[in-house]
C-alpha cells in the first residue's frame, strides 16, 4: 500500500515539474506597428517574440473612446498575425503572413493574435 502511494506521489511530482518546466509558446521574430502619441507625433513600437495563441490588445490603442487605432502593422514573425479593429480580438480582422511586407497606413488595429501556420 505504501509503495502505491510513493509511486503515485513521484508520478504526480514528475507531472507537475514537467508542466511547470514547459516554456510558453511564442512567435519568433518582431511585430511592429505605429500609433499617434499624445503629442501628435507618430511613434513606432515593436513586440519581440510575442505570445502565440493569446490575444494582445495594443495598449496605445486599447480605448476606442480616447485613442486612435494603431496602424501600419508589420509581421516579421514566423507565425500568422491576425489583426483586429477592436480591442480583445473583436471586430473586423485581417491576416498578415509570416515574414511579410509592412502593411499600409490604412490598415488599422487595436489587437492582434499570433497563430501557427
Amino acid at each position: 500500500m505504501r509503495l502505491r502511494h510513493s509511486v503515485a506521489a513521484v508520478c504526480g511530482a514528475l507531472a507537475l515539474t514537467t508542466t511547470l518546466a514547459t516554456p510558453a509558446s511564442a512567435a519568433t521574430g518582431d511585430f511592429s506597428y505605429r500609433f499617434v502619441g499624445i503629442s501628435g507625433d507618430q511613434q513606432w513600437v515593436t513586440l519581440h517574440d510575442p505570445a502565440s495563441g493569446e490575444c494582445i490588445t495594443i495598449p496605445e490603442a486599447a480605448d476606442p473612446g480616447a485613442s486612435e487605432p494603431a496602424f501600419a502593422p508589420h509581421n516579421d514573425t514566423d507565425e500568422y498575425a491576425m489583426v483586429f479593429t477592436e480591442p480583445d480580438c473583436s471586430g473586423d480582422s485581417w491576416t498578415l503572413r509570416p515574414h511579410g511586407r509592412p502593411a499600409s497606413d490604412r490598415l488599422k488595429l487595436r489587437s492582434v493574435v499570433f497563430l501557427r501556420p
